[in-house]
């Protein structure tokens, strides 16, 4: 029995085929033995596609749950593309630099922005004048082998699959940087692995590690962006670890300055920051990664053992929420969205005749207003977090020998900062020399 048979016994008899308004399962009365056969091909027919009507649906919960894998693919590119340009994230004249970790959502943001990249070259190859430029794109690789115990033979083997998948991207080529973790201290590895291992000794508290290797990990990135040219850092965040991040930053006091880390641009940094993929679910990433087949390269796994601090509780309380209501993620990040941005949550503006003026024309739109925003020029040297007005009157009253204590957020001063003063010049001693300029020079910070 097909669709179309079904379509006409509906119509021979509408009171008993009837379609649910609003809705795209069919109601069917069944209450004689000629009508079990419908009752039978019901699931059949009400299990196909949302949006094609065609082919059956990907198995899974929310939205990939609705979609066949063609649609599904096509609406979570979709959500990609919609962040992209309303906020003005990529340009003609960009060079973008993605962070890839070969989890599941830099590959993801990695293979959208270089199907944008190609668009992009197939217009520029099909204009006759050819004056629209075709954005750059690189790829990093941070190495944090010296910080976590993993065999060396594991990243050998993780980074050959990462140079794999780069050159098997089709042209435009893509260049791969592999940066050691313990460069950010010194050019000398070994020197550098010494500095790390005695910086992550003098931290006690477990969230205190951890959030040390966040800050030390975006220097590292900003550090290859920098040296290497590129004006654009792309990273795979996405709803899921946002919203993580916004209930430990409220946990740990970081109240005033969440609204910095939740949009889709971060441009506090040398090199802006933007999140492509904000709108986008964990378990949707996992589920395209599985369909594409890339869910059996190898992912390197960087982990000292289980997280015993507050951001790995965070995550299994989230974890456990989302499990009993698939929208409390999105929900948590729609909500933290609402609080005010700061000013740098925006692309700064530009004036290059290499941009088209639609684009230009869209970042006006969408760019903040003075009155839509919060300016702050003082930054935590440690976290780089905005500082509230009670950090900044700490700040002012301290003393040469706690420059660094009273520069910090509370946060980083509870959780980071040795509790003892005969402690701090050790500590001081150890960290990257950016993260103590900013201390000594918290005025000319952005």
């Amino acid at each position: 029995m097909t669709a179309a048979s079904l379509e006409a016994k509906k119509r021979e008899d509408p009171n008993k085929y009837r379609r649910r308004a609003g809705d795209d399962e069919l109601e069917v009365d069944c209450d004689g033995d000629s009508d079990e056969l419908f009752c039978d091909l019901l699931p059949h027919f009400s299990s196909l596609c949302v949006k094609c009507k065609v082919n059956e649906p990907v198995s899974g919960t929310s939205d990939d749950g609705r979609f066949c894998r063609e649609c599904f693919r096509r609406n979570l590119y979709g959500k990609f593309k919609l962040a992209v340009t309303s906020n003005a994230m990529i340009t003609p004249s960009d060079n973008l630099l993605v962070a890839f970790s070969s989890g599941s959502s830099s590959r993801v943001v990695l293979q959208f922005v270089h199907e944008m990249q190609q668009r992009a070259q197939k217009n520029f190859d099909a204009s006759k004048d050819r004056s629209l430029q075709v954005f750059g794109v690189g790829v990093t690789f941070i190495d944090e082998s010296a910080y976590h115990s993993v065999p060396s033979c594991e990243i050998d083997k993780a980074i050959e699959d990462i140079k794999s998948i780069v050159s098997n991207l089709a042209p435009p080529a893509k260049q791969l940087h592999v940066v050691l973790f313990e460069s950010v201290f010194s050019l000398d590895s070994l020197d550098g692995k010494e500095r790390l291992k005695t910086l992550e000794d003098s931290v006690s508290d477990a969230t205190g590690k951890e959030d040390l290797l966040l800050h030390l990990r975006m220097l590292a990135l900003q550090k290859v962006a920098s040296e290497n040219g590129y004006n654009r850092l792309v990273l795979g965040l996405c709803t899921s670890r946002i919203a993580c991040h916004v209930i430990t930053a409220t946990v740990k006091g970081q109240g005033y300055s969440l609204p910095a880390d939740v949009q889709y641009v971060d441009a506090r940094w040398e090199i802006p920051v933007v999140l492509p993929l904000r709108d986008c679910l964990a378990l949707e990433l996992n589920m395209l990664c599985h369909l594409d087949g890339s869910d059996l390269l190898l992912t390197v796994e960087f982990s000292n053992g289980p997280c015993s601090g507050i951001n790995g509780l965070v995550s299994s309380f989230v974890k456990l929420l989302q499990e009993e209501n698939p929208s409390r993620e999105c929900t948590i990040v729609r909500t933290a969205g609402k609080l005010t941005p700061f000013h740098f949550n925006r692309i700064p503006e530009f004036n290059d005749s290499n941009v088209p003026l639609a684009t230009r024309r869209r970042q006006k739109r969408f760019n903040l207003k003075p009155s839509e925003s919060i300016s702050s020029e003082s930054f935590c040297p440690l976290c780089f977090s905005p500082l509230s007005k009670s950090d900044l009157l700490s700040l002012s009253s301290c003393q040469n020998y706690d420059i660094l204590d009273a520069a910090c957020c509370s946060s980083c001063r509870f959780q980071i900062i040795p509790k003892d003063p005969s402690l701090m010049e050790h500590f001081l001693s150890v960290l990257p020399q950016p993260l103590l300029a900013r201390a000594k020079n918290h005025s000319s910070l952005r």
